[in-house]
């Protein structure tokens, strides 16, 4: 997000989301997120101490005049109740989900640390003893191999080379939808990939001969003569003749599931990411080198993968059973 439009937060939160934009690299979406989480948080609190007339729609609540004297006055019992408040649910009986209480829990956590280990504005931080929502575990969807097989299968009409080149890569080498559409050309080497993740963090990931066929088959067919300058160097191009972008990713994967038979509502991009990683596990893949295949970003798990060699990564790549089907298989 472009923190410059931003006119309605305090001093206090513009520093912290500065602080997660530029030296943290976090991505815009991520920003975002704390932004409307705290937003929330602020106004919740001042609806709640009667700081504003109740007449005062909740969205147009005044939080600007928010400094470290109100922060520090929060309680962990006020916490507790944001964690499951939301202004669009307040005549209502529904909870928020556990998904959306850990992901405001988070932000909150976050703002206080950054308050008390970085800028050492509070000598004490009371989220220490913020516990997280207790959220239900449950095992990620993805595709059986043979489901796969179907899903790449169904590729053709006229962009046939693009979409299939596009589903081996999720499907043989984990990518993240956004690490996907902003592949370049200049990205593409002879056995992997150089990948730009979360936090603009780039990581190489390889890739297995079927995959390079469907590079090969693809680049021989891309055409960029009717693509504006700017997107030229983009390795998947749209109908458009623009970068080919996440929605249009979306779309096409919906169009490809209903063409294989299998249930669009139920798979999307990341799924495919699960996917991969799953078939990767059941070939023997040794976890923490999967992790780093899938570019993982939590700080435990990173200093784990540091003696991690490239032959590591390689050897993840090569046990993927789609990465090694060429397309002759898949259309038999």
């Amino acid at each position: 997000m472009n923190l410059d439009q931003i006119n309605d937060a305090p001093d206090i939160l513009m520093e912290f989301l500065e602080y997660h934009s530029t030296v943290r690299g976090h991505s815009d979406r991520t920003v975002a997120g704390y932004y409307l989480d705290l937003k929330i948080l602020f106004r919740f609190l001042k609806r709640r101490r009667h700081l504003v007339s109740l007449n005062v729609p909740f969205n147009e609540i005044d939080i600007t005049d928010i400094d470290i004297d109100f922060i520090k006055s929060i309680k962990i019992e006020e916490l507790y109740r944001y964690q499951s408040f939301s202004p669009e649910r307040m005549n209502s009986s529904n909870a928020l989900s556990a998904a959306s209480r850990c992901r405001r829990t988070s932000s909150v956590k976050s703002f206080f640390n950054y308050l008390t280990t970085k800028r050492h504005l509070l000598d004490f931080n009371v989220c220490q003893e913020l516990d997280m929502p207790k959220r239900q575990a449950s095992l990620p969807r993805y595709l059986e191999e043979s489901e796969c097989e179907r899903l790449l299968a169904a590729c053709d009409g006229p962009y046939e080379l693009r979409d299939y080149c596009i589903l081996m890569l999720f499907l043989s080498c984990g990518l993240r939808v956004s690490e996907l559409v902003s592949l370049n050309i200049t990205d593409i080497y002879e056995d992997h990939l150089r990948v730009l993740g979360k936090g603009n963090k780039e990581r190489v990931v390889y890739f297995a001969d079927g995959c390079r066929e469907a590079l090969d088959d693809y680049l021989a067919v891309r055409n960029v003569e009717n693509v504006k300058d700017s997107d030229k160097n983009a390795l998947f191009i749209s109908q458009k003749n623009c970068r080919f972008g996440v929605r249009g990713v979306q779309q096409m994967l919906e169009k490809k599931l209903l063409m294989a038979g299998l249930d669009p509502s139920r798979y999307s991009p990341h799924k495919l990411r699960h996917t991969a990683a799953t078939l990767m596990l059941k070939n023997g893949v040794d976890t923490r080198a999967l992790q780093e295949v899938l570019g993982h970003s939590n700080l435990n798990t990173t200093q784990i993968y540091t003696h991690l060699d490239n032959a590591a990564l390689h050897e993840a790549a090569m046990a993927n059973p789609i990465g090694r089907k060429y397309k002759s298989e898949i259309d038999d």
